[in-house]
């Protein structure tokens, strides 16, 4: 049985926007993500949204070939969510839903810089707030400031939304005898070595005593559905 949810931050990976042909943004996929999102905020729920750069930049890989630092490839990776999150905004305004990007790296004249009580205000007003720049700072991932923004804003829940409908044993696109989890704790997910966050962002997670629902971003699930339960995840929780 699913907890009652009503602030949700959503997970985003990068790679969710990308066209099939590679090109880093795909509209199509963009709009109708804004839509499952609106739908969702008509359902009731105030959302949050954080968006990795993956369709663009990867800091960790980029510094792994050797050829640039990492804390220089993870800035260039925080300007890539960016991108991503200004797209996402644009894509929510015109599906009538008012958005607003924050970002943790200040760039005023482009998006608001990131702070915790207007990004509340922003919340208590209706609007989705759409999260950029990371933690601000290299060497964390955005799963990490996914849950560490979810911590500060008082949301209930992060939803990350995959390209599989929960936590498996092993890569179920690999391994057929994969079993899906339908609940978890936050210690046995960092135990298990389950690779769908990082252990910073799970530990955080355990710390806030904030639950984490894995799901499907593909159709037939939505973000609605996952949140109210009606589609297969699982829920990560203390």
């Amino acid at each position: 049985m699913m907890a009652t949810f009503r602030r949700i931050l959503v997970k985003l990976s990068g790679e969710a926007l990308m066209a099939p042909d590679g090109y880093w943004l795909d509209t199509q996929i963009l709009s109708s993500l804004a839509e499952d999102l609106a739908q969702a905020t008509r359902a009731g729920f105030e959302i949050a949204v954080v968006i990795g750069g993956g369709n663009i930049i990867r800091g960790a890989r980029m510094s792994a070939a050797g050829w640039i630092d990492r804390p220089t490839a993870d800035s260039m990776g925080m300007l890539g969510t960016v991108m991503n999150s200004l797209a996402v905004e644009t894509a929510l305004n015109a599906a009538g839903v008012p958005a607003r990007t924050m970002s943790a790296v200040s760039m005023p004249t482009i998006c608001e810089t990131y702070a915790r009580q207007p990004a509340l205000h922003h919340l208590d007003k209706g609007q989705v707030v759409v999260l950029a720049g990371g933690t601000g700072n290299p060497f964390f991932t955005t799963d990490t400031a996914a849950v560490l923004r979810a911590a500060e804003l008082r949301c209930d829940a992060v939803l990350k939304a995959t390209q599989v409908d929960g936590v498996y044993s092993a890569d179920p696109k690999k391994d057929p005898s994969a079993i899906r989890f339908d609940r978890l704790t936050h210690d046995e997910a960092i135990a298990k070595d389950l690779k769908v966050m990082d252990t910073a962002a799970f530990a955080l997670a355990r710390e806030s005593k904030l639950s984490i629902i894995v799901g499907s971003v593909h159709a037939p699930s939505s973000v609605t559905a996952l949140l109210q339960g009606k589609v297969p995840s699982t829920v990560v929780a203390p």
